[in-house]
């Protein structure tokens, strides 16, 4: 809450000086008499063709006449004390004229959630602009245009991107400066050809926190590992020894790629700085705006300051940069250390200060009744910003990039980034990984996706491997979450994994030419192993129905099971193989307590009856069985024939259950092939693309609406058209259908004609009948009837009389207009163009 009270406040402060200034306070002589070597004149010229300026770039109001009259003294005295050092980036050229440097920063607050951190602006502005090299490389530009004007071009030197970074951070209420100073080469040129890929850390990280999970001191602790500790020792020095050699390697290979820079030192460079106490934070660093990465103040890529400044002042640094940054105190006060150019000005913390001073003053107050105390006059005051608005679309916030894509080149590592539905295939980055540092020989191709309807997310191609991986967001069909393959054939070395929503509980299938396991979980038989050895024999005979003809038959099936605590344990099976090739069937129970040895048995299938032999009778020879407990009592002879009988449906249920597992893996491989061929992709209606996709479909929609009930109008309105479609909508014709078209034409609208004429006849008719029965019934009633019914019979009678007289009039007036309508359809058909070629020969 004291950030936007402090952001007021500053508004209401400078606004109301500034304007008293123009209206009230006339310079002094002595600054009258100042000398302004800045032009007043517009420096660069324009094509008339080009969009004007705006008055406040063009023209300069007296206070900002009189800070440049004051920035020209403060520069001709500091190139007097300070001879050796480089001239100070005061009153740089914006499009039209000159300004002073603090005044073409302009806080603007963001509505967009994504630029209310610095994290979020640093990145926006790291990638919506591309850079522009400082020429020469060793001084500070003499150019210095305008956020508004950067934004549009999309390209800036490192002078405007901190520029821009500065103001949205000042609109964020951060305490933000521009730097001006020096660093390494590859931070001004923005290479980091030689620096590691964060992607591939962040991956890196992520291994590690998956392999080392958190300690938790209420685990029961594992067992003490009898292991030798010298020898662990040993293995640690080893280790160490090796990952320091791989290090040095790896800084002489650095060494080799990174020749020594001439000019290290005097490169130029600007950045911005946040100093703490603003929005929680608490300590000071630095903010590259090229890369939008945020450094320690004492980091080694930054070799020297000149000066900072922000919205309400200009200082200068007045001590040495012997050793870089890292003894510089940033305490902007302290005149001794930081030479400010407005003596007096308003700074963050103490308008900090008079935001607090107000509120005790109000306070006070409400207690004591005293009037406020005046505030004293101030010396000359920052004048507000000449820059227009500085606007962020939201369209600006998606499309990132200039041109929507960004290709950065890291050590042994290309990143390409694209806009949101930049892509028909929905690819929004691209990691590849190289062996060398030139870029060649691809190791790894690393691509994510974002809005498509397969759900596809990740893909990983390794080259040295072989192989290919994907990932799904849960959703998609078959449950799919991880797709990884040698080969896009069905028959390869495949890796899938499925979701928990599955109805059969499969978490993973792993499978091989000759081998498959599945995994199961939740399941009602307790069933959570399956593998399947494959005969490496293909199968030449005649196939099963829904089979596919190239799979291998089975050799071997093992399955393994939970424990069933509703069974005894000599009873609950935990292992079960279906040997098919020998005709057998194992099982494994689970241990009995306090035992060490399971009970098994083993199963020998009989023989079927075949044309040249009758069926093998079931012996208890075929059974061999181990109990564990001597007192058991065996089984008998029927109880292990029907345990047989059980186990062998079981094991075709298994058959044809794997049988559904290799033609799902079909399925997917068909369905996924389906998919790359025709990617499409979910536009999400509240982004702007989004938004422009959904109403150039819903005009398409439209049009093609109005288009089809033009078109049944038009089909409506045509006597031909029932013909024409059942001669497929020919449009050339000939003599023959033309002929055709014309008797069929006639033929069935004399047959309506009739059917019209029969229909009125039929109804002449009824009606006649029933007024002839109520007749009948009248006469022969008459004598006992009462006056109610005689009248319901005459109203009844003079309604059915005005009926038949309206049928036979529309009988008679039918008669006479068919010979009229029949007449002038045929006149009709013989002028229509299709027909009248035809026709008329």
């Amino acid at each position: 809450m004291e950030t936007v009270l402090e952001s007021d406040r500053e508004e209401q402060v400078r606004g109301g000086e500034t304007q008293e200034e123009e209206e009230g306070r006339e310079l002094t002589e002595q600054e009258e008499t100042l000398p302004v070597s800045a032009p007043q004149e517009p420096l660069l010229q324009r094509d008339e063709a080009d969009e004007p300026c705006p008055e406040s770039y063009r023209v300069n109001s007296p206070s900002e006449i009189r800070l440049l009259a004051i920035a020209d003294n403060f520069q001709r005295q500091y190139s007097h004390l300070y001879p050796d050092r480089k001239p100070l980036l005061l009153c740089p050229v914006n499009e039209c004229g000159v300004k002073f440097v603090s005044t073409t920063l302009r806080p603007s607050p963001s509505i967009y959630p994504e630029l209310f951190t610095w994290e979020g602006c640093a990145s926006f502005v790291a990638d919506f602009l591309s850079l522009k090299p400082l020429e020469p490389p060793v001084d500070p530009p003499r150019q210095l245009f305008s956020s508004s004007s950067v934004l549009q071009s999309q390209r800036a030197t490192c002078f405007e991107s901190a520029t821009l970074l500065c103001s949205l951070l000042l609109g964020a209420n951060y305490d933000a400066y521009c730097v001006s100073g020096y660093a390494v080469k590859e931070m001004c040129l923005l290479d980091r050809s030689l620096q590691e890929c964060p992607l591939l850390d962040t991956e890196v990280k992520t291994v590690i926190s998956e392999q080392e999970p958190p300690d938790n001191k209420y685990t029961v602790k594992p067992l003490r590992e009898l292991k030798s500790h010298f020898l662990t020792q040993q293995e640690k020095k080893k280790q160490e020894a090796e990952a320091a050699l791989l290090q040095k390697q790896t800084l002489q290979e650095e060494s080799q790629q990174r020749p020594a820079d001439p000019l290290w030192g005097q490169r130029v460079h600007c950045w911005v700085l946040v100093l703490s106490g603003s929005r929680d934070i608490q300590e000071n660093f630095f903010i590259d705006p090229l890369s939008g990465k945020s450094y320690s103040t004492h980091d080694g890529n930054f070799v020297g300051i000149e000066s900072v400044w922000n919205n309400l002042n200009y200082h200068v640094y007045m001590q040495g940069c012997t050793n870089g940054c890292a003894d510089v105190i940033y305490d902007l006060e302290d005149v001794k250390m930081w030479e400010p150019v407005l003596f007096g000005a308003l700074s963050k913390r103490q308008l900090i200060l008079d935001v607090l001073k107000e509120k005790e003053s109000k306070m006070m107050s409400k207690i004591h009744d005293e009037e406020e105390d005046e505030e004293q006059p101030r010396a000359f005051w920052m004048p507000q910003s000449w820059v227009s608005k500085i606007s962020v679309s939201e369209k600006d916030l998606e499309t990132r990039w200039p041109g929507g894509q960004n290709v950065t080149h890291y050590r042994k590592a290309k990143l390409e980034k694209f806009s949101p539905y930049l892509r028909s295939d929905g690819l929004v980055t691209r990691l590849t990984t190289y062996r060398d540092f030139n870029w060649t020989g691809v190791v790894t191709v690393k691509e994510w996706y974002k809005h498509r309807n397969d759900q596809l997310e990740e893909r990983e191609v390794n080259k040295v491997d072989s192989f290919t991986s994907e990932r799904f967001k849960p959703g998609r069909r078959f449950h799919l979450l991880f797709h990884r393959f040698t080969s896009p054939s069905a028959d390869t070395e495949r890796h899938v994994e499925f979701s928990s929503a599955r109805v059969d509980g499969l978490l993973r299938r792993v499978e091989s030419p000759g081998e498959m396991t599945e995994i199961f979980e939740g399941r009602r038989d307790f069933l959570y192993y399956r593998h399947v050895v494959f005969d490496r024999q293909v199968q030449f005979s005649e196939p099963d129905v829904g089979s596919d003809p190239g799979d291998r038959p089975l050799k071997k099936v093992v399955e393994r099971f939970h424990r069933n605590r509703s069974k005894a344990a000599s009873e609950d099976v935990a292992e079960r193989m279906f040997l098919l090739a020998q005709r057998r069937i194992e099982l494994t129970y689970h241990l009995e307590d306090y035992r060490f040895i399971p009970s098994k048995r083993s199963f020998i299938k009989p023989r079927e009856s075949t044309e040249k032999r009758k069926a093998e009778h079931f012996t208890r020879d075929m059974v061999s069985s181990f109990q564990v407990d001597p007192s058991a009592k065996p089984l008998s002879t029927l109880t292990l024939y029907e345990m047989l009988v059980s186990l062998m449906k079981d094991e075709e249920e298994t058959v044809l259950q794997i049988k559904e597992s290799k033609r799902e893996v079909r399925d997917i491989v068909t369905c996924r092939e389906q998919e790359e061929a025709d990617t499409q992709l979910h536009f999400c209606p509240w982004t702007t693309t989004g938004a422009a996709r959904a109403r150039s479909q819903r005009q398409d929609m439209e049009r093609a609406a109005a288009e089809e009930q033009r078109w049944l109008q038009e089909k409506k309105e045509d006597i031909l058209a029932p013909f024409l479609i059942r001669l497929n909508n020919a449009e050339t014709l000939t003599a023959e259908d033309a002929k055709q078209l014309h008797q069929k034409c006639l033929s069935e609208f004399r047959q309506r004609l009739v059917e019209r004429a029969n229909l009125i006849q039929e109804r002449y008719e009824k009606e006649t009948r029933e007024l002839q029965r109520r007749q009948q019934l009248f006469h022969q009633n008459q004598l006992s009837m009462t006056e109610l019914q005689r009248k319901e019979y005459q109203s009844y009678c003079a309604e059915k009389t005005l009926q038949i007289h309206v049928a036979k009039k529309r009988l008679s007036m039918h008669k006479e207009a068919a010979p009229k309508k029949y007449q002038s359809l045929d006149e009709r058909l013989k002028q229509d163009p299709r027909l009248a070629p035809h026709l008329t020969s």
